[in-house]
């Protein structure tokens, strides 16, 4: 009777944290993991922690889900954001905001309204551009690491104020 083996396929989520050296903890990887699963989207700390709340308890109880404190989730992330698979930005207000950082991106250029406060990603509003930002990210990078420094990444932010808020502020200041 011949014996059947199962291949068994590495976990991705596992791979990367093993990969930057982080402990593959059930909080980690269900932090990494929703971040992960939503790429386009950065989050403050509060609504990280409230997204992870709703999706534990969308899931049923019992299901082994790891419930995350404020504290612990502040750590993770910070953790995540040294080790580069979070991206970490500042907005104008002060606020951090936590995004997924792809491994083959080097510039993740966002637009941040200084009306509503939105973050939207611009890949792809900057089509045929975006390689060209690329390229460009890659030579400051390459040239700051020449000069000696070092866990570099490239935050590009525009600033200015939505059409949504634009077409809003025109439409009130002429009734």
């Amino acid at each position: 009777m011949p014996v059947t083996q199962t291949l068994r396929v590495p976990d991705p989520i596992d791979a990367l944290l093993s990969a930057h050296g982080l402990r593959r903890t059930g909080a980690t990887k269900r932090v990494l993991g929703w971040l992960l699963a939503h790429p386009d989207t950065s989050y403050t700390h509060a609504q990280l922690q409230t997204a992870l709340q709703s999706d534990s308890t969308a899931d049923g109880p019992g299901d082994g889900a790891v419930t995350l404190d404020r504290v612990t989730l502040y750590r993770l992330i910070d953790r995540l954001a040294q080790v580069g698979l979070l991206l970490c930005r500042v907005d104008a207000k002060r606020v951090r905001r936590y995004q997924a950082m792809p491994a083959s991106v080097h510039a993740l250029p966002h637009f941040e309204c200084q009306s509503c406060h939105r973050d939207q990603p611009l890949q792809g509003a900057l089509q045929g551009n975006a390689l060209d930002l690329e390229v460009a990210a890659q030579n400051a990078l390459q040239a700051l690491k020449a000069l000696g420094y070092q866990g570099l990444s490239l935050d590009l932010a525009v600033r200015g104020v939505c059409a949504d808020c634009a077409t809003a502020a025109t439409a009130h200041a002429q009734t």
